[in-house]
């Protein structure tokens, strides 16, 4: 599995960027493999207002169909739109194949959040 430096994670298998208050939301290489030949993608709305802990949208596979979460508070500001021809590109890089991403309300979120070292100790429980 690959888990990036640099990142947060949530133990709902999200990975969130955070430059300034605007956050880029995907999913783990390791929720992507757990799920494995992801084929349709559910993407939130663009001016969408989502609490931390909502459901965001969800990510179908061969094998079964997952809510995804919002790991902060805020709106949506843009959507990765290749994933509703291509949604098996996040099989291909879970880490560039980015879900959505949003202006966040209170950036401080993310300190609740794993970071690398705490991931992999997680995912391996």
């Amino acid at each position: 599995m690959i888990v990036k430096d640099g990142l947060f994670y949530t133990k709902t298998h999200e990975w969130v960027k955070l430059e300034g208050d605007v956050a880029t939301i995907g999913i783990t290489d390791f929720a992507q493999n757990q799920l494995t030949d992801i084929v349709y993608v559910d993407l939130p709305k663009i001016g969408a207002m989502l609490k931390a802990g909502d459901v965001a949208g969800t990510v179908e596979s061969v094998k079964s169909a997952e809510d995804f979460y919002s790991p902060l508070t805020g709106k949506v500001t843009d959507v990765n739109k290749t994933l509703e021809k291509t949604p098996e590109a996040i099989n291909k890089d879970a880490y560039s194949a980015w879900l959505y991403k949003m202006k966040v309300s209170n950036p401080s979120e993310v300190n609740s959040m794993m970071k690398k070292e705490d991931y992999e100790k997680f995912i391996k429980k």
